[in-house]
Protein backbone atom coordinates (compact mmCIF):
# COMPACT_ATOMS: atom_id res chain seq x y z
CA UNK A 1 0.00 0.00 0.00
CA UNK A 2 2.75 2.42 0.98
CA UNK A 3 4.94 1.77 -2.06
CA UNK A 4 2.16 2.01 -4.61
CA UNK A 5 0.95 5.31 -3.17
CA UNK A 6 4.18 6.88 -4.44
CA UNK A 7 5.54 4.61 -7.23
CA UNK A 8 3.21 5.73 -10.07
CA UNK A 9 3.72 9.38 -9.11
CA UNK A 10 7.52 9.34 -9.32
CA UNK A 11 7.86 9.65 -13.14
CA UNK A 12 5.22 12.42 -13.18
CA UNK A 13 6.90 14.18 -10.24
CA UNK A 14 10.30 13.96 -11.96
CA UNK A 15 8.77 15.28 -15.20
CA UNK A 16 7.38 18.27 -13.26
CA UNK A 17 10.95 18.98 -12.10
CA UNK A 18 12.13 18.96 -15.73
CA UNK A 19 13.96 15.62 -15.44
CA UNK A 20 14.57 13.89 -18.84
CA UNK A 21 13.57 10.20 -19.45
CA UNK A 22 17.24 9.13 -19.48
CA UNK A 23 17.58 10.21 -15.82
CA UNK A 24 14.46 8.20 -14.95
CA UNK A 25 16.12 5.18 -16.55
CA UNK A 26 19.30 5.87 -14.57
CA UNK A 27 17.41 6.10 -11.26
CA UNK A 28 15.31 2.98 -11.79
CA UNK A 29 18.14 0.96 -13.29
CA UNK A 30 20.62 1.58 -10.47
CA UNK A 31 17.96 1.27 -7.76
CA UNK A 32 16.67 -2.08 -9.01
CA UNK A 33 20.15 -3.44 -9.69
CA UNK A 34 21.26 -2.60 -6.16
CA UNK A 35 18.25 -4.52 -4.92
CA UNK A 36 19.18 -7.42 -7.19
CA UNK A 37 22.66 -7.79 -5.71
CA UNK A 38 21.31 -7.86 -2.17
CA UNK A 39 18.60 -10.39 -3.06
CA UNK A 40 21.32 -12.91 -3.81
CA UNK A 41 23.28 -12.25 -0.63
CA UNK A 42 20.26 -12.06 1.66
CA UNK A 43 18.97 -15.37 0.32
CA UNK A 44 22.30 -17.06 0.97
CA UNK A 45 22.53 -15.55 4.48
CA UNK A 46 18.98 -16.71 5.21
CA UNK A 47 19.84 -20.28 4.20
CA UNK A 48 22.99 -20.27 6.33
CA UNK A 49 21.25 -18.82 9.38
CA UNK A 50 18.06 -20.80 8.77
CA UNK A 51 16.29 -17.58 9.70
CA UNK A 52 13.96 -15.61 7.45
CA UNK A 53 12.05 -13.17 9.65
CA UNK A 54 14.85 -10.81 10.86
CA UNK A 55 15.98 -10.07 7.30
CA UNK A 56 12.40 -9.51 6.16
CA UNK A 57 11.85 -6.98 8.96
CA UNK A 58 15.13 -5.20 8.17
CA UNK A 59 14.24 -4.97 4.49
CA UNK A 60 10.75 -3.54 4.99
CA UNK A 61 12.13 -1.02 7.50
CA UNK A 62 14.72 0.12 4.96
CA UNK A 63 12.04 0.75 2.35
CA UNK A 64 10.19 2.90 4.86
CA UNK A 65 13.28 5.06 5.41
CA UNK A 66 13.69 5.47 1.65
CA UNK A 67 10.32 7.21 1.43
CA UNK A 68 11.55 9.88 3.84
CA UNK A 69 14.08 10.96 1.21
CA UNK A 70 11.28 11.31 -1.34
CA UNK A 71 9.50 13.62 1.08
CA UNK A 72 12.57 15.85 1.48
CA UNK A 73 13.51 15.80 -2.22
CA UNK A 74 13.61 18.98 -4.29
CA UNK A 75 15.75 17.65 -7.14
CA UNK A 76 16.12 14.28 -8.85
CA UNK A 77 19.28 13.50 -6.84
CA UNK A 78 17.36 12.96 -3.58
CA UNK A 79 14.76 10.93 -5.46
CA UNK A 80 17.66 8.79 -6.63
CA UNK A 81 18.88 8.28 -3.04
CA UNK A 82 15.37 7.56 -1.79
CA UNK A 83 14.74 4.98 -4.52
CA UNK A 84 18.14 3.39 -3.84
CA UNK A 85 17.39 2.97 -0.12
CA UNK A 86 13.86 1.75 -0.86
CA UNK A 87 15.09 -0.88 -3.34
CA UNK A 88 17.99 -1.93 -1.11
CA UNK A 89 15.36 -2.69 1.51
CA UNK A 90 13.51 -4.75 -1.06
CA UNK A 91 16.72 -6.56 -1.95
CA UNK A 92 17.21 -7.56 1.68
CA UNK A 93 13.65 -8.80 2.24
CA UNK A 94 12.53 -10.54 -0.95
CA UNK A 95 14.40 -13.86 -0.86
CA UNK A 96 13.86 -14.51 2.90
CA UNK A 97 10.18 -13.56 2.59
CA UNK A 98 9.65 -15.82 -0.42
CA UNK A 99 11.50 -18.62 1.38
CA UNK A 100 9.04 -18.21 4.28
CA UNK A 101 6.24 -18.88 1.79
CA UNK A 102 8.05 -21.84 0.23
CA UNK A 103 8.85 -23.33 3.66
CA UNK A 104 5.19 -23.14 4.64
CA UNK A 105 3.87 -24.80 1.44
CA UNK A 106 4.22 -28.11 -0.40
CA UNK A 107 4.81 -29.05 -4.04
CA UNK A 108 1.08 -29.49 -4.63
CA UNK A 109 0.17 -26.12 -3.12
CA UNK A 110 3.18 -23.96 -3.92
CA UNK A 111 1.71 -22.34 -7.01
CA UNK A 112 -1.36 -21.31 -5.03
CA UNK A 113 0.78 -20.13 -2.11
CA UNK A 114 2.82 -17.78 -4.29
CA UNK A 115 -0.31 -16.79 -6.19
CA UNK A 116 -2.03 -15.90 -2.92
CA UNK A 117 0.97 -13.82 -1.86
CA UNK A 118 0.94 -11.89 -5.12
CA UNK A 119 -2.83 -11.42 -4.86
CA UNK A 120 -2.70 -9.99 -1.34
CA UNK A 121 0.36 -7.90 -2.18
CA UNK A 122 -1.48 -6.43 -5.12
CA UNK A 123 -4.69 -5.81 -3.15
CA UNK A 124 -2.54 -3.60 -0.92
CA UNK A 125 -1.05 -1.99 -4.02
CA UNK A 126 -4.54 -1.25 -5.38
CA UNK A 127 -5.55 0.31 -2.07
CA UNK A 128 -2.43 2.47 -2.18
CA UNK A 129 -3.27 3.69 -5.67
CA UNK A 130 -6.88 4.39 -4.61
CA UNK A 131 -5.61 6.52 -1.71
CA UNK A 132 -3.33 8.41 -4.09
CA UNK A 133 -6.25 8.94 -6.50
CA UNK A 134 -8.45 10.35 -3.72
CA UNK A 135 -5.69 12.74 -2.59
CA UNK A 136 -4.92 13.89 -6.16
CA UNK A 137 -8.63 14.37 -6.89
CA UNK A 138 -8.94 16.53 -3.78
CA UNK A 139 -5.85 18.59 -4.67
CA UNK A 140 -7.09 19.19 -8.21
CA UNK A 141 -5.14 19.68 -11.44
CA UNK A 142 -1.74 21.34 -11.71
CA UNK A 143 -0.05 19.57 -8.81
CA UNK A 144 2.96 21.32 -7.30
CA UNK A 145 6.03 19.58 -5.82
CA UNK A 146 4.61 20.26 -2.34
CA UNK A 147 1.47 18.33 -3.28
CA UNK A 148 3.56 15.30 -4.19
CA UNK A 149 5.47 15.67 -0.91
CA UNK A 150 2.20 15.41 1.04
CA UNK A 151 1.46 12.06 -0.56
CA UNK A 152 5.02 10.86 0.11
CA UNK A 153 4.57 11.79 3.78
CA UNK A 154 1.21 10.04 4.12
CA UNK A 155 2.70 6.87 2.58
CA UNK A 156 4.89 6.48 5.69
CA UNK A 157 1.84 5.55 7.80
CA UNK A 158 1.02 2.16 6.17
CA UNK A 159 4.77 1.51 5.83
CA UNK A 160 5.18 1.78 9.60
CA UNK A 161 2.32 -0.61 10.32
CA UNK A 162 3.59 -3.04 7.70
CA UNK A 163 6.90 -3.34 9.56
CA UNK A 164 5.14 -3.57 12.93
CA UNK A 165 2.92 -6.51 11.91
CA UNK A 166 5.95 -8.50 10.71
CA UNK A 167 7.00 -9.02 14.32
CA UNK A 168 4.00 -11.33 14.78
CA UNK A 169 5.02 -13.70 11.95
CA UNK A 170 6.07 -17.24 12.92
CA UNK A 171 8.79 -19.11 11.06
CA UNK A 172 8.38 -22.76 10.12
CA UNK A 173 12.09 -23.50 9.80
CA UNK A 174 14.23 -24.33 12.83
CA UNK A 175 16.73 -21.54 13.68
CA UNK A 176 19.81 -23.80 13.77
CA UNK A 177 22.48 -23.15 11.12
CA UNK A 178 22.86 -25.94 8.57
CA UNK A 179 25.47 -26.46 5.89
CA UNK A 180 24.48 -24.76 2.65
CA UNK A 181 26.28 -25.90 -0.52
CA UNK A 182 28.35 -23.24 -2.28
CA UNK A 183 26.41 -21.67 -5.13
CA UNK A 184 27.85 -22.40 -8.57
CA UNK A 185 25.94 -21.71 -11.78
CA UNK A 186 27.47 -24.68 -13.60
CA UNK A 187 26.37 -27.04 -10.82
CA UNK A 188 22.72 -26.01 -11.05
CA UNK A 189 20.23 -28.44 -12.63
CA UNK A 190 20.33 -27.99 -16.45
CA UNK A 191 16.64 -27.08 -16.57
CA UNK A 192 17.16 -24.32 -14.01
CA UNK A 193 20.23 -23.00 -15.84
CA UNK A 194 18.30 -22.71 -19.10
CA UNK A 195 15.36 -21.08 -17.34
CA UNK A 196 17.58 -18.46 -15.67
CA UNK A 197 19.26 -17.64 -19.01
CA UNK A 198 15.85 -17.11 -20.62
CA UNK A 199 14.78 -14.94 -17.68
CA UNK A 200 17.96 -12.88 -18.13
CA UNK A 201 17.23 -12.28 -21.83
CA UNK A 202 13.65 -11.28 -21.03
CA UNK A 203 14.83 -8.91 -18.27
CA UNK A 204 16.95 -6.91 -20.75
CA UNK A 205 13.77 -5.75 -22.46
CA UNK A 206 11.64 -5.45 -19.34
CA UNK A 207 12.40 -1.87 -18.31
CA UNK A 208 10.80 -0.16 -15.33
CA UNK A 209 7.00 0.10 -15.33
CA UNK A 210 7.47 3.82 -14.86
CA UNK A 211 8.17 4.13 -18.59
CA UNK A 212 4.59 2.95 -19.24
CA UNK A 213 3.31 5.72 -16.96
CA UNK A 214 5.67 8.28 -18.50
CA UNK A 215 4.38 7.28 -21.95
CA UNK A 216 0.84 8.20 -20.92
CA UNK A 217 2.05 11.44 -19.32
CA UNK A 218 3.78 12.48 -22.54
CA UNK A 219 0.59 11.66 -24.48
CA UNK A 220 -1.22 14.27 -22.41
CA UNK A 221 -2.98 12.14 -19.79
CA UNK A 222 -3.54 13.85 -16.44
CA UNK A 223 -2.01 12.57 -13.19
CA UNK A 224 -5.46 11.42 -12.03
CA UNK A 225 -6.17 9.45 -15.22
CA UNK A 226 -2.72 7.85 -15.14
CA UNK A 227 -3.39 6.73 -11.57
CA UNK A 228 -6.70 5.23 -12.72
CA UNK A 229 -4.86 3.24 -15.41
CA UNK A 230 -2.37 2.03 -12.82
CA UNK A 231 -5.24 1.07 -10.52
CA UNK A 232 -6.75 -1.00 -13.34
CA UNK A 233 -3.40 -2.79 -13.69
CA UNK A 234 -3.24 -3.56 -9.97
CA UNK A 235 -6.85 -4.71 -9.72
CA UNK A 236 -6.37 -7.08 -12.65
CA UNK A 237 -3.16 -8.38 -11.08
CA UNK A 238 -4.89 -8.90 -7.72
CA UNK A 239 -7.92 -10.67 -9.18
CA UNK A 240 -6.01 -13.14 -11.36
CA UNK A 241 -2.86 -13.89 -9.30
CA UNK A 242 -4.41 -16.63 -7.16
CA UNK A 243 -6.39 -18.29 -10.01
CA UNK A 244 -3.14 -18.25 -12.03
CA UNK A 245 -1.43 -20.12 -9.19
CA UNK A 246 -4.17 -22.75 -9.19
CA UNK A 247 -3.84 -23.15 -12.96
CA UNK A 248 -0.07 -23.57 -12.57
CA UNK A 249 -0.58 -26.34 -9.99
CA UNK A 250 -2.96 -28.09 -12.37
CA UNK A 251 -1.38 -27.60 -15.81
CA UNK A 252 2.25 -26.70 -15.02
CA UNK A 253 4.10 -23.43 -14.65
CA UNK A 254 5.82 -23.67 -18.06
CA UNK A 255 2.58 -23.38 -20.04
CA UNK A 256 1.43 -20.49 -17.91
CA UNK A 257 4.72 -18.62 -18.30
CA UNK A 258 4.63 -19.03 -22.09
CA UNK A 259 1.17 -17.48 -22.10
CA UNK A 260 2.36 -14.65 -19.84
CA UNK A 261 5.36 -13.70 -21.97
CA UNK A 262 3.19 -13.74 -25.10
CA UNK A 263 0.85 -11.25 -23.43
CA UNK A 264 3.83 -9.09 -22.43
CA UNK A 265 5.01 -8.86 -26.04
CA UNK A 266 1.54 -7.88 -27.21
CA UNK A 267 1.29 -5.14 -24.57
CA UNK A 268 4.69 -3.62 -25.40
CA UNK A 269 3.97 -3.60 -29.12
CA UNK A 270 0.64 -1.99 -28.24
CA UNK A 271 2.38 0.81 -26.32
CA UNK A 272 4.62 1.37 -29.35
CA UNK A 273 1.52 1.81 -31.53
CA UNK A 274 -0.07 4.41 -29.26
CA UNK A 275 -0.20 7.94 -30.63
CA UNK A 276 -1.98 11.14 -29.73
CA UNK A 277 -5.16 9.87 -31.39
CA UNK A 278 -5.08 6.29 -30.13
CA UNK A 279 -4.30 7.40 -26.60
CA UNK A 280 -7.80 8.85 -26.29
CA UNK A 281 -9.46 5.52 -27.14
CA UNK A 282 -10.09 2.38 -25.08
CA UNK A 283 -6.68 0.96 -26.06
CA UNK A 284 -4.68 2.25 -23.04
CA UNK A 285 -7.23 0.68 -20.69
CA UNK A 286 -6.96 -2.62 -22.54
CA UNK A 287 -3.16 -2.50 -22.48
CA UNK A 288 -2.96 -1.90 -18.72
CA UNK A 289 -5.55 -4.63 -18.11
CA UNK A 290 -3.60 -7.19 -20.15
CA UNK A 291 -0.36 -6.04 -18.52
CA UNK A 292 -1.92 -6.79 -15.12
CA UNK A 293 -2.85 -10.25 -16.39
CA UNK A 294 0.75 -10.80 -17.53
CA UNK A 295 2.08 -9.90 -14.07
CA UNK A 296 -0.49 -12.14 -12.35
CA UNK A 297 0.51 -15.08 -14.53
CA UNK A 298 4.29 -14.75 -14.36
CA UNK A 299 5.68 -13.06 -11.24
CA UNK A 300 4.65 -15.58 -8.60
CA UNK A 301 5.04 -18.59 -10.88
CA UNK A 302 8.66 -17.84 -11.82
CA UNK A 303 9.49 -18.09 -8.11
CA UNK A 304 7.35 -21.19 -7.68
CA UNK A 305 9.22 -22.94 -10.51
CA UNK A 306 12.61 -22.08 -8.97
CA UNK A 307 11.40 -23.28 -5.53
CA UNK A 308 10.25 -26.59 -7.03
CA UNK A 309 13.58 -27.29 -8.72
CA UNK A 310 15.83 -26.11 -5.84
CA UNK A 311 17.00 -28.22 -2.91
CA UNK A 312 15.52 -27.21 0.43
CA UNK A 313 18.84 -25.97 1.86
CA UNK A 314 19.42 -23.79 -1.23
CA UNK A 315 15.87 -22.56 -1.67
CA UNK A 316 16.31 -18.96 -0.49
CA UNK A 317 19.69 -18.72 -2.26
CA UNK A 318 18.25 -19.77 -5.63
CA UNK A 319 15.14 -17.64 -5.23
CA UNK A 320 17.58 -14.80 -4.54
CA UNK A 321 19.59 -15.74 -7.65
CA UNK A 322 16.45 -15.58 -9.77
CA UNK A 323 15.53 -12.21 -8.27
CA UNK A 324 19.10 -10.99 -8.79
CA UNK A 325 19.07 -11.88 -12.49
CA UNK A 326 15.76 -10.12 -13.10
CA UNK A 327 16.89 -7.14 -11.03
CA UNK A 328 20.30 -6.82 -12.68
CA UNK A 329 18.54 -6.82 -16.03
CA UNK A 330 16.63 -3.72 -14.99
CA UNK A 331 19.78 -1.58 -15.01
CA UNK A 332 20.67 -2.05 -18.69
CA UNK A 333 16.96 -2.40 -19.58
CA UNK A 334 16.02 0.93 -18.00
CA UNK A 335 19.15 2.69 -19.22
CA UNK A 336 18.50 1.37 -22.73
CA UNK A 337 14.84 2.39 -22.56
CA UNK A 338 15.78 5.94 -21.56
CA UNK A 339 18.46 6.22 -24.23
CA UNK A 340 16.26 4.70 -26.95
CA UNK A 341 13.50 7.15 -25.98
CA UNK A 342 15.88 10.14 -26.16
CA UNK A 343 17.53 9.04 -29.42
CA UNK A 344 14.71 7.47 -31.45
CA UNK A 345 11.50 8.58 -29.77
CA UNK A 346 9.04 7.05 -27.28
CA UNK A 347 8.10 4.05 -29.45
CA UNK A 348 11.62 2.62 -29.60
CA UNK A 349 11.93 1.13 -26.06
CA UNK A 350 8.58 -0.64 -26.40
CA UNK A 351 9.45 -2.19 -29.76
CA UNK A 352 12.73 -3.41 -28.27
CA UNK A 353 10.98 -4.88 -25.21
CA UNK A 354 8.35 -6.56 -27.35
CA UNK A 355 10.95 -8.39 -29.46
CA UNK A 356 12.85 -9.62 -26.39
CA UNK A 357 9.55 -10.79 -24.89
CA UNK A 358 8.96 -12.86 -28.03
CA UNK A 359 12.48 -14.30 -27.74
CA UNK A 360 11.78 -15.41 -24.16
CA UNK A 361 8.50 -17.00 -25.26
CA UNK A 362 10.27 -19.04 -27.93
CA UNK A 363 12.99 -20.04 -25.47
CA UNK A 364 10.48 -21.30 -22.91
CA UNK A 365 8.55 -23.23 -25.56
CA UNK A 366 11.62 -24.98 -26.97
CA UNK A 367 14.18 -25.31 -24.17
CA UNK A 368 12.26 -25.82 -20.89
Amino acid sequence: MSTEMVYPLIPIYLASLGTPPAILGLIEGFAESSAALLKLFSGNISDRWRRRKPLAILGYAGSTIGKLFLYFSRTWSLVFIGRMIDRIGKGIRVAPRDALIADASTIGTRGRAFGLHRALDTVGAALGVIIAILIVARLGTGLTPNDYHRIFLISLIPAFFGVLFLFFIRETCHPIPTLTPKLSFKNLPPKLRRFLIIIGIFALGNSSNQFLLLRMNKLGWSTLNILLLYLLYNLTYAIFAYPAGKLADRFGTRKLLITGYTLYSAVYFGFALLNETGANSFLPYLLFLVYGLFSAITEGQEKALVAEIAQVNQRATLIGLHAAITGFGLLPASLLAGLLWNLFGPKAPFIFGGFLGLSATIGLATLI
